[in-house]
């Protein structure tokens, strides 16, 4: 296959990605995030001031706000900034408020900001694939490179997530691009991919701060390959004592020197941007308030005190950050999980998220991927040391890719914030990756097999169809995989996969950002304007108003709220997915907040399911006498 081909079908493929993130988020309502992220961003770049959203780094932001900045210069749009409110000018963290005002309250045309603060996200989506492709075609050659990126191209999650203003995507794309150019430099270790290597983990570090988990990564990856190294010229008779100084100095130190030029170079001078114009009084007062209950009292102090020192203010907002983090991670959230309720994480949650929301094909191609490399393993008796040191060292990039998908997984199981499928996207690219280079090994013929082929009718045949066998396999998978999550356009986040029989069948097991976000009140209107309903009480579970949209037909509706009255008198009631099954859940073992407040709703069918994501009933005069 010529180049020119290869390079159009990639450019293809990303196409579409973009083409259908971009008309499938034009009628989505601020998802919860965002009404946090966005305001934030344009805070930032227009007041030089952090106090908002401390607890992501700021880059997804920026790019949004530098967005909606450079279209209201453009189109001469005035966009108000709400200095004046109490979530701006006293509150800790006012970001909910703030963000309501921002975008509804305010003035501003809050569909208008999410256009033009959603565009950038999707130069990240292609940014992502750019670089899937790229390493892919490096290890294993164009077919691998095409199959990565159709995986991540049509991947639903991605697609779903990509064209939000939140930090999920960039992060993988991040901690991507950094793992790759962390390799380019452990190949060839000059002070050029040094300083690249170092200036690009800076970068991931901006994303979200799940990136900081590179550093113990990176230090592990780089003690293997500085053991290869070792071992490898030890072989070749020289001594060992230099070989341990030279090798630990180029490679190790290397390593923390990467670090060093991220932190410095990168995430200092961005973060002091960002802290210019935040009074020190404010961000130390904001500090002591929010980290009172960290569980390290040490860090805490030492953060506070950073912040009064100038040189270090900027630093210590990142570390700010950073335990805000740690902090919420550790103390989990509540979730409706296989139909029970918890505020404790599952160790199931992830692995059963992944399985039901990732596509089959990728899961059919990713056990072939293992039988081929477990045969190839096996085959060349991987158990010897000797065997295993060569494996390593000619598999390098792809054991890399390996124990960060084991690492990050690790990590992922044994946290209580379980919230959605998005939380593992990091680790998405690089399986991409490792089932491109494994089916792509398993479809390519052998020149010896080849040869065979030509010389006897019988082989030829029985050749030809193994091959037609396996291709046609894998060409009914991947148009599998393509109907699939087009089936779904435009509700690509509540995709499920046919195992639970897709967006219907998923609601039943998971909800939260997994179906649920807030990203179909724009069509709840859409639904109460065709279908001429004056009233409708709402409990809406997203980052949008519902009377900003719903206008005087909207009223509020709260699970909590007795139904006597709705039963009674009749009426229209719409509600999110995360809270009706929040409110239907059986409380799991250990957890004493009320449930069962939705229990009333099963006595009847939903009218409409908006989006798959909010349920919409008609409850008839006289339900109850």
């Amino acid at each position: 296959m010529s180049n020119k081909i290869v390079y159009a079908l990639a450019a293809l493929m990303l196409g579409f990605m973009v083409v259908i993130s971009f008309f499938s988020l034009l009628d989505d309502s601020a998802i919860m995030d965002e009404v946090a992220h966005l305001p934030a961003g344009y805070s930032y770049v227009t007041q030089g001031d952090m106090r908002l959203n401390p607890e992501h780094p700021p880059l997804v932001k920026d790019l949004a706000g530098l967005s909606i900045l450079a279209a209201s210069k453009i189109f001469d749009k005035k966009i108000v900034f709400p200095e004046d409110i109490q979530a701006w000018q006293k509150d800790i963290n006012g970001q909910w408020n703030f963000g309501f005002n921002f975008m509804y309250q305010a003035g501003n045309n809050a569909d208008w900001l999410l256009f033009f603060g959603r565009l950038p996200m999707l130069l990240i989506l292609l940014l992502l694939g750019f670089f899937i492709f790229k390493w892919t075609r490096e290890l294993a050659g164009k077919g691998a490179a095409l199959l990565a990126l159709f995986l991540f191209s049509f991947s639903p999650t991605f697609i779903a997530h990509g064209r939000f203003v939140t930090t999920d995507v960039a992060a993988a794309a991040g901690i991507f691009i950094s793992s790759y150019y962390f390799w380019r430099w452990l190949k060839n270790p000059s002070a050029k991919s040094l300083i690249i290597a170092g200036l690009i983990f800076g970068l991931a570090q901006l994303t979200k701060f799940s990136a900081f988990l590179l550093i113990p990564f990176f230090c592990f990856i780089a003690f293997v390959w500085f053991c290869l190294k070792i071992a490898e010229q030890r072989r070749a008779g020289q001594s060992f004592k230099k070989l341990l100084w030279e090798n630990g100095w180029k490679i190790l130190g290397g390593t923390a020197l990467i670090f060093f030029i991220g932190f410095i170079f990168v995430v200092w001078p961005v973060y002091f941007l960002h802290v210019l114009n935040y009074p020190v009084e404010k961000q130390q007062a904001d500090i002591r308030f929010i980290l009172s209950s960290y569980g390290y009292k040490q860090i805490t102090d030492l953060i506070y005190w950073m912040a009064g020192v100038s040189v270090f203010r900027a630093l210590a907002q990142y570390g700010f950050g950073l335990a805000m983090v740690t902090q919420r991670a550790s103390g989990g959230n509540t979730t409706f999980f296989l139909g029970q309720i918890s505020a404790a994480g599952s160790s199931l949650y992830f692995p059963f998220v992944y399985l039901v929301k990732e596509t089959i094909t990728l899961h059919l191609l990713t056990l072939i991927a293992l039988l081929v490399w477990l045969k190839n393993l096996v085959k060349r008796k991987i158990w010897l040391p000797a065997n295993l040191g060569a494996v390593l060292r000619e598999k390098f990039p792809q054991f890399l890719m390996l124990s960060f998908i084991t690492f990050y997984w690790l990590m992922s199981v044994r946290s209580s914030l379980n919230i959605g499928v998005r939380h593992i996207l990091p680790s998405l690219p690089f399986i991409f990756v490792l089932v491109a280079i494994q089916i792509s090994a398993w479809l390519a013929f052998s020149p010896k097999r080849e040869a065979t082929v030509l010389k006897t009718l019988g082989s030829a045949v029985k050749g030809i169809e193994m091959v037609s066998l396996k291709s046609l396999l894998i060409g009914f998978l991947t148009v599998w995989q393509v109907l699939s999550v087009v089936s779904v356009y435009p509700s690509f986040l509540a995709y499920f996969n046919e195992l639970v029989k897709g967006p219907d069948g998923g609601v039943k097991y998971v909800a939260d950002s997994n179906l649920d976000w807030g990203q179909d009140l724009k069509r709840l209107a859409k639904f109460t304007e065709e279908n001429k309903i004056k009233k409708i009480y709402v409990d809406y579970f997203g980052g949008a108003l519902p009377a900003y949209y719903l206008g005087g037909k909207y009223e509020f509706w709260w699970g909590n709220y007795s139904p006597q009255k709705l039963l009674k008198d009749g009426g229209w009631l719409a509600v999110s997915a995360t809270f009706k099954q929040g409110g239907q859940g059986k409380p799991a073992p250990g957890y004493n907040e009320k449930t069962g407040y939705y229990d009333w709703l099963k006595n009847f069918e939903p009218k409409t399911v908006i989006g798959h994501s909010i349920f919409v009933y008609q409850i008839p005069t006289g339900a109850i006498k």
